[in-house]
């Protein structure tokens, strides 16, 4: 474990958890690295679990978090409504990272069938969409855990301009190991790992995720712009919900 993250991170009792405001001035200008071995750090492999949408910007911090522990369980939302390229660039990230412990997420079949069986909830109401395609699937796949990774950042705007390192989030620990980085920053890392891009991102996807609420953005709009277009919902819910 790098001598630094030790000297980074609070004192805490045996077998309990610090308080997120302390790990947060801790590492508030720690590096992604750092975060992520401060994460594992904190609650140990088995009770730690990064999100990833395998989406334009993920292979940045998959490649942080492999290079730290490839073994750290990586949760994947599989909504149902996924692009084909997602779905083949999330192999691809496995291969290329060895990612060791990659677990796709489904919605259950039941509640599909039964709240969406005509597919068409997307468009009549998005936020129970992603109620019963996102949230609830991910509060079932965090259960176990008491600590998870995400790959948002400041600079993506709206609600995320101002969040924290670290974050209670109601149920466990958040920790956001690239809240602070740059665009720049981001593929550098890219760059440096040669690392593959995502295949839609040529094609003007520079945010991807379901297939019926994304589009692509021009040169002059927000990379976000094309998630939910025309509508006021900025978020899918994942991150403005509890997680349990």
């Amino acid at each position: 474990m790098n001598a630094l993250v030790h000297q980074l991170l609070p004192e805490r009792a045996a077998d309990a958890l610090p308080a997120a405001d302390g790990l947060d001035r801790a590492l508030r200008d720690a590096s992604p690295a750092e975060v992520v071995a401060a994460a594992l750090h904190t609650v140990g492999r088995e009770h730690l679990a990064v999100v990833s949408s395998f989406g334009t910007e993920s292979a940045a911090l998959l490649k942080v978090m492999a290079d730290v522990d490839p073994a750290i369980p990586v949760i994947f939302l599989d909504t149902g409504w996924l692009f084909e390229e997602t779905l083949a660039y999330r192999d691809t990230l496995i291969a290329t990272l060895g990612l060791r412990d990659v677990r796709s997420i489904k919605p259950l079949e039941d509640t599909l069938s039964q709240q969406d069986p005509d597919r068409e909830l997307w468009f009549s109401d998005p936020d129970a969409c992603c109620r019963i395609r996102k949230v609830e699937p991910l509060a079932r796949a965090l259960a176990p855990f008491s600590a998870w990774i995400n790959g948002r950042k400041r600079f993506q705007g709206g609600v995320r301009a101002a969040i924290a390192v670290v974050e209670d989030d109601g149920a466990r620990l958040k920790f956001n190991p690239f809240a602070n980085v740059s665009r720049e920053q981001i593929q550098a890392i890219y760059a440096t790992a040669n690392l593959p891009p995502h295949p839609l991102a040529a094609l003007g996807y520079l945010s991807v995720g379901c297939m019926p609420c994304t589009s692509r953005t021009s040169p002059d709009e927000d990379a976000r712009a094309g998630r939910w277009r025309g509508r006021a919902k900025t978020e899918c819910g994942i991150h403005t919900a509890r997680t349990s």
